[in-house]
């Protein structure tokens, strides 16, 4: 059986269901239904079937590798693959947030007060979280 086109192959625009269609009794019914939306819809076949296998491998590589006989590097591929075919950037959210000149000079100003460690300024310049159990304890 073929998949639901989604999107109409002449012009692109939205498809819409008018009939559906029982095979075991050959009954039909007509009228404008709302098809309940797909996140997967833009995967092929073999990219469903992928992310079927990582999940039952509940996300672990090393067990897809032995399952499907793929290396590391073309599981992570094919994983990005499918991220991007479902209109995300692999790796997006990992990347530092950037700072403007002013908000640099204002934490190299922590620094030379001594309001914040060095430490405490490079993870504020590259961006990441404040990790409390790298902080310094206070004096008493």
């Amino acid at each position: 059986m073929n998949r639901l086109l989604t999107k109409c192959p002449v012009c692109s625009g939205d498809l819409l269901v008018t009939r559906l269609y029982c095979p075991q009794c050959d009954t039909s019914v007509e009228g404008h239904f709302i098809t309940t939306a797909n996140p997967f819809s833009p995967l092929t076949d073999e990219q469903i079937n992928f992310v079927l296998t990582f999940v039952r491998c509940e996300g672990r590589f090393n067990r897809m590798e032995e399952e499907l006989n793929l290396s590391y590097p073309t599981l992570r591929n094919r994983l990005y693959e499918i991220i991007r075919a479902l209109g995300y950037e692999p790796g997006k959210e990992e990347q530092p947030a950037r700072l403007t000149n002013d908000e640099r000079m204002a934490i190299l100003d922590e620094v030379a007060q001594g309001t914040i460690s060095l430490a405490e300024a490079q993870r504020k310049l590259l961006g990441r979280k404040d990790d409390p159990a790298e902080k310094s304890p206070e004096k008493s």
